[in-house]
């Protein structure tokens, strides 16, 4: 799969495609909403830090990645499926550390497994005032991995390149809590999971790079 890692350092040399591949997986309105909120909480320094992993390998003569369950809890992202990924402790280095750790306590994906490929763009998300780091790893061989029983259902994994098929990709009313439900709102259909929000945005993002390979 060397072919492939030199494909992707490649394709992303001149840089990432960035909000523009966001923009594909979330409503006009929500994204000049998030915008604004955002800008609004940039002016006064209220917004967290976080990070998250993006892991590549290969597998089954392709690339796989990631993805986790969360567990049902009494919390915004309860049973919501995301990348690995977590808050910025003081006590990390640098956001790049964040996403490999939280990959590491998440899912047990060795702290310095993986090749840093990129950053890729970073968003925020509202209802949780998190401004999101998204980092590109890629590993050579498959990684023996453990779903952390507080913090992880379920691991996923599946093929990036499904993310290119037309079925992989579609418009839903997605209820959100009781009284809130969102007006087709775009998501990925990964293995029968409704994928949104601010994990579709960074798989957009991802199918874009994928695109012109």
């Amino acid at each position: 799969m060397s072919d492939f890692l030199e494909r992707l350092i490649d394709t992303i040399k001149s840089g990432v495609p960035g909000t523009i591949a966001h923009q594909k997986l979330l409503p006009s309105k929500l994204l000049k909403e998030r915008k604004d909120t955002f800008v609004r909480q940039k002016e006064t320094g209220k917004y967290r830090d976080s990070a998250v992993s993006i892991i590549l390998y290969p597998h089954l003569e392709s690339i796989y990645c990631i993805l986790i369950k969360r567990p049902k809890y009494d919390g915004k992202h309860s049973g919501q499926i995301s990348f690995p990924g977590g808050k910025f402790e003081e006590s990390d280095a640098n956001f790049e550390y964040t996403a490999r750790r939280e990959a590491f306590e998440e899912v047990n994906f060795g702290i310095k497994d993986g090749e840093l490929i990129t950053a890729l763009t970073q968003l925020y998300i509202p209802v949780s005032n998190f401004l999101v780091h998204p980092y590109l790893f890629f590993t050579p061989k498959k990684p023996a991995l453990t779903p952390d029983k507080r913090e992880v259902e379920k691991i996923l994994e599946f093929d990036i390149f499904d993310l290119l098929k037309t079925e992989s990709q579609s418009i839903k009313d997605i209820q959100i809590e009781k009284s809130v439900r969102l007006k087709n709102m775009p998501y990925f259909n990964i293995q029968e999971h409704v994928v949104w929000g601010a994990t579709a945005m960074i798989l957009s993002e991802l199918k874009m790079i994928l695109e012109e390979l």
